[in-house]
């Protein structure tokens, strides 16, 4: 049996393939450790998972509205993310997951977990990084669409040197940003190494890409060992939430008349949502078209009729394929789920890694996207009408879901962890 310290950070599209990928573990045997918020305590623990907290805990930015507008900021979101949360924290982040390291034969790491390469090299222990969306990886063969530069897209047809000159220049912006965790680097007596924010967070031992090539092909530039497994699922809605969806009601509106039109933020950006539930009532209201719309906080929308439901949260892999269009913000275990539904998908990109995973959807012709900006009810009624009505849409969503459903996710990961965690000693 190996102890297998999973340390993720962020909302339900970070936490769910760790957790699902602990729930496999230790059905196989093996003793999972979730490293995470403490906000995502009883959510682990009902499943039988043992949890640990680490800092910075997430429950902390409920009702902070400033704050989070910050984070959700569509160009500057990222970067208020890590110059302003999360590296000012590293210093508790690390010392936090350095005990629970402790003993453990394997770490599994995640993109905004910044202490996790830290620790690994302290305890001298095998880590494995694991990147749930393509954007991180920077390739100069399939560049990303990057929210704070959203014009550089239209230059990458000039060549592969794109890429790398954008990240230099980024890299120069982010110089100030990583002083504390070089800082921490330098007092537990670690050497700098490579930018903690871009290539020094893969592994040696190996890098878990946890979505679809089909989604996103591997390139030759992306970190040596890195694995493609395929999307890993998990949508509970889990303990803790005070989530409130009637899976009653909503089975028997489903069943009342014709496939909805499914609107959700996911679990994140709804908070920021802005008018998008507004806006979306009225897209609805214009085409005559049933609606399901998973809101935060649905009281808030006041009363609609009986063609429109809205709730707080309903289990994509149940509600998804049963939607006529999927209206998401492009989160990648949102992007997972639709993909999976083999709906066709109208997304509209909030920001992080959100543009990128929206520009793939179009370029798979599984949808079409809107900007934030744009999101009004006659355009979203136009993108709606055109992805009802032109086929070409729900068979090409269709054609990916079956490519998608020949992957297993789950295995595959949790099969490369498990030889990993076997290997031996680094």
């Amino acid at each position: 049996m190996s102890r297998i310290v999973l340390n993720p950070f962020g909302s339900f599209g970070d936490l769910h393939p760790y957790l699902a990928i602990a729930i496999e573990l230790k059905r196989r045997g093996h003793q999972a450790v979730v490293a995470t918020s403490e906000i995502y305590r009883a959510k682990v623990e009902a499943e039988g998972v043992e949890f640990a907290a680490v800092r910075p805990d997430l429950g902390e930015l409920m009702g902070q509205e400033g704050f989070l507008k910050l984070l959700w900021d569509a160009k500057n979101g990222t970067k208020h993310l890590m110059r302003d949360y999360l590296l000012p924290k590293i210093a508790e982040s690390y010392a936090d997951l350095l005990p629970v390291c402790e003993g453990a034969d394997l770490l599994l790491t995640h993109f905004a977990a910044y202490a996790g390469p830290v620790v690994a090299e302290v305890r001298k222990m095998r880590w494995m990084s694991m990147v749930l969306q393509p954007t991180v990886f920077f390739s100069k063969y399939d560049p990303p669409v990057l929210a704070p530069a959203m014009w550089a897209r239209h230059l990458y047809g000039l060549g592969t040197w794109v890429m790398p000159a954008m990240m230099k220049v980024a890299e120069l912006e982010m110089a100030s940003w990583v002083q504390p965790l070089l800082e921490l680097r330098e007092r537990v007596g670690l050497a700098r190494g490579m930018n903690p924010l871009t290539h020094g967070q893969f592994s040696p031992y190996g890098t878990l890409a946890l979505f679809s090539h089909h989604f996103a092909e591997p390139q030759r530039d992306w970190p040596a060992h890195t694995e493609t497994t395929g999307f890993v699922h998990y949508d509970k809605p889990g303990e803790g939430f005070g989530l409130s969806a009637n899976t009653g009601e909503l089975q028997r509106f489903l069943d009342a008349g014709p496939a909805p039109v499914v609107f959700t933020l996911g679990s994140s950006a709804v908070m920021m949502a802005e008018r998008f539930f507004e806006e979306s009532i009225a897209a609805t209201k214009k085409l005559g078209v049933r609606a399901v719309m998973l809101a935060w906080k649905p009281d808030r929308l006041g009363a609609v009729d009986d063609s429109i439901l809205i709730t707080d949260y309903a289990p994509y892999s149940e509600l998804l394929p049963r939607a006529a269009v999927t209206v998401h913000a492009g989160g990648i275990g949102t992007i997972g789920q639709a993909l999976r539904a083999g709906k066709p998908m109208l997304v509209v990109p909030w920001a992080h890694d959100q543009p990128d995973n929206a520009e793939r959807c179009r370029k798979l012709g599984v949808g079409r996207t809107v900007s934030r900006e744009a999101y009004r009810a006659e355009r979203v009624a136009r993108e709606l009408d055109r992805l009802l009505n032109d086929q070409s849409y729900a068979d090409k969503a269709h054609a990916i879901a079956q490519k998608i459903a020949s992957e297993d996710g789950l295995k595959t990961a949790c099969d490369a962890i498990v030889s990993c965690a076997l290997s031996g000693e680094p």
